[in-house]
């Protein structure tokens, strides 16, 4: 199970996502920013103090009111969902930082085990080279 683990893992593009992700972090705080400063206080419309003539007008009126009114409360609502999202999206980019900068850490651990490795088994080579020659 772990072979396609390493098989994704080693298929990524490292450098360019790591390149990337100060940017992907950037462009999350922006767009953080932009929806924040909208605002979702949607008024309804007032009425005019005018009386119409007819009872179908006004019933045309009402229901045109209503439907206003409706759609103010769509409109709302939909702008708490989309800053619900950018709030999602600025935390994932926020991770996808840290993630980036620990995997950098650990990359380095690795090459420095790695080398270390070598140099212990070529010291290792040495000694039983030199014990039995």
């Amino acid at each position: 199970m772990a072979i396609p683990w390493l098989t994704l893992l080693s298929s990524v593009p490292w450098k360019d996502v790591i390149s990337n992700a100060p940017k992907v972090a950037d462009g999350a705080k922006q767009l953080w920013k932009s929806v924040a400063r909208k605002t979702s206080a949607a008024k309804p419309a007032a009425a005019s103090g005018e009386m119409p003539a007819r009872s179908v007008e006004v019933q045309t009126i009402d229901t045109l009111d209503t439907r206003i009114i409706e759609l103010q409360a769509e409109v709302s609502s939909l702008n708490e969902a989309m800053l619900a999202s950018s709030q999602v999206i600025q935390a994932l980019a926020e991770q996808n930082t840290q993630l980036i900068k620990s995997l950098a850490i650990f990359r380095g651990r690795v090459l420095r085990l790695g080398l270390l490795t070598a140099l212990l088994t070529l010291l290792a080579l040495a000694a039983l080279y030199r014990t039995f020659p």
